[in-house]
């Protein structure tokens, strides 16, 4: 994870301001890795083929799974494939940018699909601001994480809180970041995370020494992406986004509503 990748063509600035769309908030259940990307690739056509004026923000977890950057990351497993397979974790690659990272329960993941272009924001000064946000959720429980100039993410202490890796498609942002609130730390110990070797993951749970509410965090990023960069959030239930896209999609999970 931690990097950025821009394909299919380069973010035009446009001649003439465009208006700036509204902003919506949309918290998901516990959501399998591939129908969390089915959605966001479903936005993303929608918003590029003029379907769907305005961003979306999904804010949800994973059950356990390693993606792949579009560097790769496979040569970072640690672990036998049938390990993996005796463990219930699978592998998938994705689009974003970055390399090998891991996605589980108590994990915090925010996926922003936000028209950059339209919004006037570089994707230097976005992931930046990603990178904000995750720091001052951290800070609602006094926790002082920092950014490192050397590599991209969140950091406490050494040891690595959060990450980030975006692909930008025709001005449009998807994929995003992962802040580790109550995660299990023993599979990012199967992995080089984001193919950086010797390097700790970390929690705010390890940190603090006790879980904290994942409702809260959610609540907390919400709050700090909508003051960092400015966004009027609208709070959507995953009925009325799918509602909206006007696509059919097939359920995320079965679990119901974050609690």
């Amino acid at each position: 994870m931690d990097t950025v990748e821009e394909h299919s063509r380069s973010m035009q600035t446009e001649s003439k301001p465009s208006p700036i769309p509204s902003c919506w908030w949309v918290d998901l259940p516990e959501t399998a890795y591939d129908k969390a990307l089915e959605l966001q690739l479903a936005i993303v056509s929608a918003k590029t083929d003029g379907r769907l004026d305005a961003d979306v923000i999904l804010c949800l977890e994973h059950p356990r799974v390693f993606t792949l950057g579009r560097r790769g990351g496979r040569e970072n497993l640690c672990v036998s494939d049938q390990f993996l397979v005796e463990k219930g974790v699978p592998v998938m690659p994705t689009q974003r940018g970055g390399n090998i990272t891991y996605h589980g329960p108590g994990q915090l993941v925010v996926y922003p699909i936000i028209h950059l272009s339209r919004r006037r924001l570089k994707v230097v000064e976005f992931v930046s601001g990603l990178e904000q946000a995750m720091i001052r959720t951290a800070a609602h429980w006094q926790i002082r994480a920092q950014t490192d100039p050397a590599n991209r993410g969140v950091w406490l202490s050494g040891d690595k809180l959060g990450s980030i890796g975006i692909t930008v498609r025709r001005g449009v942002s998807f994929h995003g970041l992962a802040l580790n609130v109550n995660t299990d730390m023993v599979p990012f110990g199967w992995i080089n995370p984001c193919g950086l070797k010797q390097v700790r993951m970390t929690s705010i749970e390890r940190f603090l020494g006790h879980t904290v509410s994942m409702a809260e965090a959610r609540r907390i990023m919400a709050k700090s992406v909508a003051e960092i960069f400015g966004f009027d959030l609208d709070c959507l239930s995953p009925e009325q986004l799918f509602r909206d896209l006007n696509v059919p999609l097939a359920p995320l999970t079965n679990k119901g509503r974050p609690s």
